[in-house]
């Protein structure tokens, strides 16, 4: 079934989760405060206008922005993060889905929802997981729960940028506390592919050596593989930034805290990404957080003079 979808938020993940609805050939609306990034969009054959026009005509609306700020403000506040003037949810009618796919506390979930049913709308607590390349191909994986009928309204929109989708039950909150474990996992991952790639170094292994070794080992990982090769190419531009990670793990360990819940692995890979954001690696790829424990044991790692 063919819907009219708008996404907001053209980043590294919404710009390719549009391409992905364009490919599946809904009639696509994209919406961001950096005007180049809609001027490619529309390139592209997607569409773009004024909120208070667009919105009304809508299916559903995919908010894929960075945080749970930003995500409150496209949605109830003055709407300048949906780079077209006013909020999103005002002008939307009754009985249209929202998908709501930043990593936010569930707490924050649930509260967007209790407001999008005041105003008779469908919210779907959806987080992503997959990273930028597997947005682009439409093979992401969503950590879905909501309402039985969101997931309905929403499933057109959800088959065209995921090749998984986990329906975590009818309680909003469930998908953004998966997402959150899955981030816990993933960040540790990365600090630790850091820390043994950069030890490797002080015994004479390569970066190379031990992305070649390991991937084929028990102590292999999807990040360790992944955010490896960028280790060993030299190249971090970002798929996904050090910066994330600050409000990722951040996020993780206020949930941990009002559960009186230990994470101290989680505590201690979000000190090694706070340490490259204050070293000026902020907005660089995650695996620059390998540049921390170079940098502490006087090493140069690939690319580095």
């Amino acid at each position: 079934m063919t819907q009219k979808i708008a996404i907001i938020g053209l980043g590294s993940m919404g710009f390719g989760m549009a391409k992905s609805i364009l490919a599946a050939g809904h009639h696509a609306y994209g919406f961001d405060v950096n005007s180049e990034a809609v001027g490619r969009f529309v390139a592209l054959g997607g569409q773009t206008g004024q909120v208070s026009e667009m919105a009304p005509a809508m299916d559903c609306v995919m908010v894929v922005v960075l945080n749970a700020t930003q995500t409150e403000t496209v949605l109830f506040g003055d709407g300048t993060n949906a780079g077209a003037g006013t909020a999103w949810a005002q002008h939307l009618r009754p009985g249209t889905t929202i998908i709501s796919c930043a990593t936010v506390p569930p707490d924050f979930a649930r509260t967007m929802a209790a407001k999008a049913a005041d105003l008779g709308l469908h919210y779907l607590d959806a987080p992503i997981s997959g990273g930028s390349i597997k947005a682009e191909a439409g093979r992401l994986s969503v950590l879905a729960s909501g309402a039985e009928v969101a997931f309905k309204k929403a499933k057109p929109a959800l088959d065209a940028v995921a090749e998984h989708v986990f329906a975590l039950g009818s309680e909003v909150g469930a998908g953004s506390a998966m997402k959150s474990i899955n981030q816990i996992l993933c960040g540790v991952h990365i600090a630790a592919m850091a820390e043994a790639m950069t030890f490797g170094m002080t015994q004479g292994v390569s970066p190379a050596q031990t992305l070649e070794v390991i991937s084929k080992c028990a102590g292999t990982s999807w990040m360790f593989e992944n955010r490896g090769a960028h280790v060993v190419a030299g190249d971090y531009k970002p798929h996904s930034s050090v910066n994330i990670w600050l409000k990722d793990l951040g996020i993780a360990l206020d949930i941990a805290g009002k559960a009186k819940f230990s994470a101290p692995l989680t505590a201690v890979a979000l000190q090694q990404f706070v340490a490259a954001s204050g070293s000026g690696y902020g907005l660089e790829d995650d695996a620059a957080v390998a540049k921390i424990y170079a940098r502490n044991a006087g090493l140069k790692l690939p690319g580095e003079g």
